[in-house]
């Protein structure tokens, strides 16, 4: 195909992409609102709300490990669709339930499982798929506006949910639903998986599929040998495990100790969601990060001073106008760092994984992202119980800054841009990256 073609053909898949997921994403976090009051007001029980949380993380990291083999040796574009399409045939199973018998929670459980795992397949496979869907030199552009998609649905969606939940019924829920994937599906039909891809499918062919288990240790053995990206991981799983303080520990600290109006507390969420949309349009608008790596350790030291300032409010005593506007800014930051440290980051990890492995090592790090989740919400849950929040949290802020200094350390910075010839020039290349 003509190199001008092509370009056109990426503008294409950008917006197209780009679209495709703030629907779906929108439709999903509908969705979500919906049935987590569903679940609130039929049980009153917060076991039962945290027993749909769990049915969303535990099968995405059981099913990560066998996404990225079946992404690495299988068609994308097939399993993209399938998977949207499975999501389409989950939902349309809970609306025919919900009309025949009506909702239960096992119902809506299974469902939940279910949708876990078709998001896991096109989530994994899609992030995959990346350098194939696009031109190299517009990655950063097309993993901003995934984020600004995200951005938007995580804004509009608890309004319009809100909105939706007190005048129409549930199945009106689940339509709204079913037509975003449907929509979804049709959009990704018409895109091309292949256009820039440099895999090798013809030698793939000759040699024959691995077997799961063997395809999977060459992942491993592969990421092994990959030093700056084990590093990328292994903060990965420890940030996760250590921002369990603040997800645990956020509305807890607002709603019960400082008598935040739902309100203002619902406010000073969505000035999270708007510091992402604001960093997002920022990314897909400048050139790309020369030093990515730099860049994000930076960004995670912040959030780990941001993570610290959450508890300001505990010791030093806020009129409430104050304590709302300070909390707002807290979180706009905080939307603002989470784009800085990912985006740098993905761009960087499309850019030097092999074709080949990138499914096995994009699922190893959902999985490694989600594994300590349960565990760390259990155990700040159990520290919240009988410790004061601001120590729970200036330690996890402390902990996570000591973390990236070490596994961040200037030795493996410069290992991944090795351009970086000394401190000075180091200092300024972040000055001008930022």
């Amino acid at each position: 195909m003509d190199q001008a073609l092509k370009l056109q053909r990426a503008t294409y898949h950008l917006w197209t992409f780009t679209i495709s997921k703030l629907i779906s994403t929108f439709g999903a976090q509908v969705y979500a609102f919906g049935i987590s009051f569903y679940i609130l007001q039929l049980t009153g029980s917060a076991t039962s709300f945290a027993l749909n949380l769990i049915c969303n993380l535990l099968p995405r990291a059981l099913i990560a490990p066998v996404v990225g083999y079946a992404a690495d040796n299988y068609s994308r574009k097939t399993i993209i669709i399938s998977a949207q399409i499975g999501t389409t045939f989950a939902i349309g199973g809970l609306l025919f339930v919900s009309l025949t018998s009506g909702l239960s929670l096992i119902a809506i459980y299974i469902t939940t499982c279910l949708l876990s795992i078709a998001s896991t397949f096109s989530t994994v496979t899609f992030t995959s798929s990346i350098t194939g869907l696009i031109d190299e030199e517009r990655i950063q552009k097309a993993m901003s506006l995934n984020q600004m998609s995200i951005s938007f649905a995580s804004i509009g969606s608890p309004a319009v949910g809100g909105l939706l939940y007190g005048v129409v019924s549930m199945p009106v829920f689940l339509i709204i639903f079913i037509l975003a994937s449907v929509l979804a599906v049709i959009l990704e039909s018409t895109m091309n998986f292949k256009l820039f891809s440099k895999k090798n499918e013809e030698q793939n062919k000759e040699n024959g599929k691995e077997p799961i288990w063997a395809s999977m240790k060459a992942g491993l053995v592969y990421l092994k040998k990959q030093e700056v990206i084990m590093t990328i991981i292994w903060i990965s799983l420890l940030i996760n495990f250590l921002f369990a303080s603040f997800e645990v520990g956020y509305s807890y600290i607002l709603i019960e100790k400082l008598k935040m109006s739902s309100e203002h507390f619902g406010f000073t969420e969505g000035a999270f969601a708007i510091g992402m949309l604001g960093m997002s349009i920022y990314f897909s608008m400048r050139k790309e990060v020369k030093f990515p790596l730099l860049v994000s350790k930076r960004g995670i030291l912040m959030m780990g001073i941001i993570l610290g300032s959450v508890s300001v409010p505990l010791i030093i005593s806020m009129p409430y106008g104050v304590m709302f506007a300070y909390y707002a800014f807290v979180m706009f930051s905080f939307g603002s760092m989470v784009i800085i440290v990912n985006t740098p980051i993905q761009v960087m990890m499309q850019k030097k994984i092999d074709e080949e492995y990138k499914g096995r090592v994009f699922s190893i790090l959902e999985t490694m992202s989600i594994a300590l989740m349960p565990l760390g919400m259990v155990i700040f849950g159990f520290l919240y119980d009988i410790l004061p929040g601001q120590w729970i949290l200036l330690g996890s802020s402390t902990i996570l800054i000591i973390i990236v200094l070490i596994l961040a350390r200037p030795s493996v910075v410069k290992k991944a841009h090795p351009e970086l010839a000394n401190k000075k020039e180091i200092s300024n290349e972040v000055s001008s990256a930022l």
